[in-house]
């Protein structure tokens, strides 16, 4: 059968006649409240898309490897897996980096290795000819002895070297180093991923990002530069974060961007490619149910793929809590190898590409990426801009907190479903704990507390979720109460009952009533006069908030958790309560 007969079976269907169906279906609900999303950046993410949604795109038209590079600045989808090597010693970190070639990585970043001299160089960079090297830990002296070295054609030297310096630190400097380094070494790096880490939205890092760069070039046009040197002398950093589609998109957008600003400089097109790095977040990291990190790294690690990242990092699924073992980065760097060599994901350059939802993204996110680099381009510039930029900064993150704090964002293991038995505090490094900033870090201190309560008293809380009642509503609440106060790493104890005396002999620190909103009052009174007779003053909370809530606070319950609960400030009250101290 012939595609034209084939496409011939499926007659065309309006947006107009799935709107009504869709209308049909909701039965009266509010459409935009059932299916209509806002992400962070402002974008009312709709359930579907059509071609309609694409019409007039421009770079759809560029295949991957084509101006303006949207769809990738290179034809194949293949990347280069980067490791990160820690060793401080340049011989250690030389031997640690070989054998992290042998196991599969094909590019390494020495992230603090202390690098002195021409030898201490040497020794570094040995049998490493054909592989790419970065350097996280730069400083001008060692760009020096990186330019020597390869001026002097010192061999052997890596095909490319790389350095994460920032050059707006020193644009007299970085000028310097544009003017004379060779093209085997790329001297500066733009970061994007400390403003992702630092709570910023994808449109935030994208035109921040941006702005910094064009505030390089523009330092650099000033001196006489030649633009194309200039845009050949840096990378771009970004760190790749859990919303799918939009990182996927974000890396696209910035591309695109990217090749307008250094076409606008009067730059070539070869020269407007961006070369981009990601890593996976740390932000997203989480010291509870650590191995969920392998899974958010994979996803994290797919978005950056499907983005056309030059290169990867994947991060050891402990490093947020001690310091990564040879089984972790094993774990990271295979996350890599299997996504390229049996995911297969490396065959194909963009194949997101015409995907409506994810050109929509790009779009959006370039539009809107550009309209910041313009907003701090209009107060002066990346630099003078500084002051507007933390405020955004702080305005971002602390939504980000409020939807982590309120369980909208979900870190699985941590703020939700948490594992009970599961305990940090013998296996963390605390030094590591003040390092970057992380999502889980105000539900992890609760538990950590908890945690230490027990190492000194021999006692965790115990929690008794009391099921009585209507068996609909009864497990509903108990199921909420045990992730409630599971995140705060009580002993959680859930049994039914056939009567309020049976749960007040019952052993516990504090007792959840789980029941339905009717049968509460006449529940919670017996259950508290029960407990007085016995002489028990365990505490009585209720699942759920019900109008009767005045009555029953009347009656002596002393408090309610529900959806719309504050957890970080409940569980800490009752963590006080029950004498648990920081």
């Amino acid at each position: 059968m012939s595609a034209d007969k084939l496409l011939q079976e499926f007659p065309p269907v309006s947006t107009q006649s799935w709107e009504e169906v869709i209308t049909k279906d909701l039965k009266g609900a509010d459409y935009a409240k059932r299916l209509i999303w806002q992400s962070e950046d402002g974008l009312a993410v709709k359930p579907y898309y059509r071609a309609e949604d694409i019409a007039g795109l421009e770079y759809l038209d560029a295949a991957p490897g084509n101006f303006p590079y949207a769809r990738s600045d290179r034809s194949t989808g293949d990347w280069r897996i980067r490791e990160e090597i820690d060793a401080v010693d340049p011989a250690k970190a030389n031997q640690a980096a070989l054998t992290a070639v042998v196991a599969g990585a094909e590019e390494i970043a020495f992230r603090d290795v202390r690098v002195k001299s021409v030898s201490d160089l040497a020794t570094l960079l040995a049998n490493l000819q054909e592989i790419p090297v970065h350097f996280q830990n730069a400083d001008e002296s060692l760009i020096r002895l990186l330019i020597g070295r390869l001026i002097e054609g010192q061999k052997p030297s890596p095909v490319a070297m790389s350095t994460d310096w920032d050059p707006l630190t020193n644009v007299d400097f970085a000028a310097e180093v544009v003017a004379g380094a060779p093209s085997a070494l790329v001297p500066f790096t733009i970061h994007g991923d400390g403003f992702e880490e630092s709570g910023a939205t994808a449109v935030e890092e994208v035109g921040f990002t941006l702005a910094a760069a064009i505030d390089f070039l523009a330092e650099m046009q000033s001196r006489n530069v030649d633009i194309n040197r200039a845009a050949a002398s840096i990378a771009f950093s970004f760190a790749i974060g859990a919303d799918y589609f939009f990182q996927i998109a974000k890396l696209r957008a910035f591309r695109l961007l990217w090749a307008r600003a250094v076409e606008s400089f009067g730059g070539t097109r070869e020269s407007a490619k961006a070369r981009i790095h990601a890593r996976t977040s740390r932000w997203n990291e989480t010291i509870y149910d650590p191995h969920v990190n392998i899974l958010r790294g994979t996803t994290e690690a797919m978005s950056a793929v499907l983005g056309s990242a030059d290169s990867i990092s994947v991060a050891p699924f402990d490093e947020c809590y001690k310091a990564p073992d040879d089984a972790s980065r094993r774990l990271a760097r295979n996350t890599q190898i299997l996504l390229k060599q049996e995911a297969l994901l490396s065959r194909v350059a963009d194949p997101g590409g015409g995907s409506y939802c994810i050109e929509v993204i790009t779009d959006f996110i370039a539009r809107e990426g550009w309209k910041a680099m313009q907003a701090i381009e209009a107060a002066g510039g990346y630099r003078k801009a500084q002051a507007q930029i933390t405020r955004a900064l702080e305005q971002s993150l602390a939504a980000r907190e409020k939807a982590v704090l309120s369980r909208r964002r979900i870190f699985t293991g941590t703020n939700q479903h948490a594992n009970l038995s599961e305990k940090a505090l013998d296996r963390i490094d605390v030094s590591r704990l003040a390092g970057e900033k992380r999502g889980a870090q105000m539900y992890e201190e609760l538990r950590l507390r908890t945690e230490r309560h027990a190492a000194q008293t021999g006692k965790s809380p115990r929690v008794l979720l009391a099921e009585i009642g209507d068996v609909k509503m009864r497990s509903a609440r108990s199921g909420f109460a045990a992730n409630f106060f599971g995140c705060a790493g009580f002993t959680i104890v859930t049994k039914r009952f056939d009567g309020t005396a049976e749960i007040a002999a019952s052993d516990a620190d504090l007792i959840v009533l789980c029941s339905s909103d009717p049968e509460y009052p006449a529940l919670a009174a017996e259950l508290i006069a029960k407990l007085k007779a016995l002489g028990h003053k365990t505490p009585v909370i209720v699942a759920g908030y019900p109008d009767s809530a005045e009555q029953l606070k009347a009656a002596g319950v002393a408090d309610f958790v529900h959806i719309r609960s504050n957890p970080i400030e409940v569980l800490t009250k009752w963590q006080q309560q029950l004498g648990i101290k920081d």
